[in-house]
């Protein structure tokens, strides 16, 4: 699957190299945050090749929620046991849950559908910052600190009105944001569609934290140093 060269696997225990994290968040994400990057001091694996694994290994519900409870780092292992229980906990396989998903209704393993929902999902996840998180801040007339521009994943939720659908696809929605002295959530909501037809919907939420009041100046350096990076990226072989 497309997943295989973004994870190694021994049994039911997985492990994400940074160099694959990173390549994932670049490469199929369209992200470049730099927490992501395999020098980065507080690197982590991105939220969304955890979603796309889960749904690789686990099928899908008509409804899912993906609760991130920690960062994975460099090489941590993940335990992905088989389980159809309505909650499951990818961890360690000790005492550090990293994301715990909750679902209801019918499992289905297609694993087809599995990779094009995540595909897509993905695409329209990677592409949050600057394009839609970066208006909402100037509207509120915050910005993220240029120091240290962190966001994280909370969370993302999605409900299916019907499995028996074929290549979705997802559609942004007006998305949220509310600011609380220095700390933001974002929600960015979007509808699922298959052959033109709205079949669900969901979102994603993003906390952000640091942020600063608004400079036209430094919020324009910011976003040109993130194009910067994408447009200076040159693909592993």
């Amino acid at each position: 699957m497309f997943l295989d060269e973004f994870h190694s696997a021994e049994g039911h225990t997985l492990r994400i190299s940074a160099q694959q994290a990173s390549r994932f968040a670049k490469e199929i994400a369209d992200d470049f945050n730099p927490i992501h990057n395999p020098d980065a001091q507080r690197f982590c694996v991105p939220g969304d090749l955890l979603f796309s694994l889960v749904l690789a290994n686990y099928g899908l519900s008509p409804k899912m929620t993906f609760i991130f409870k920690g960062m994975v780092g460099d090489n941590d292992l993940l335990d992905f046991s088989p389980s159809d229980a309505p909650e499951i906990n990818i961890s360690n396989g000790a005492d550090k849950i990293y994301l715990r998903v909750e679902r209801e209704g019918e499992i289905h393993k297609d694993p087809e559908l599995a990779e094009t929902l995540s595909r897509n999902y993905v695409a329209f996840s990677g592409h949050n910052y600057p394009y839609t998180i970066q208006p909402l801040l100037t509207s509120q007339n915050v910005m993220l600190n240029p120091e240290r521009p962190l966001v994280i994943y909370e969370r993302m939720l999605f409900e299916l009105d019907t499995l028996a659908i074929q290549n979705p696809v997802l559609e942004a929605k007006q998305a949220e944001l509310v600011v609380n002295g220095k700390r933001g959530e974002v929600n960015l909501n979007f509808a699922i569609k298959s052959e033109g037809t709205v079949v669900g919907h969901g979102f994603k939420r993003l906390l952000v934290s640091g942020l600063i009041p608004h400079d036209d100046a430094v919020a324009e350096k910011l976003v040109a140093t993130y194009l910067a990076l994408k447009t200076n990226y040159c693909p592993s072989i």
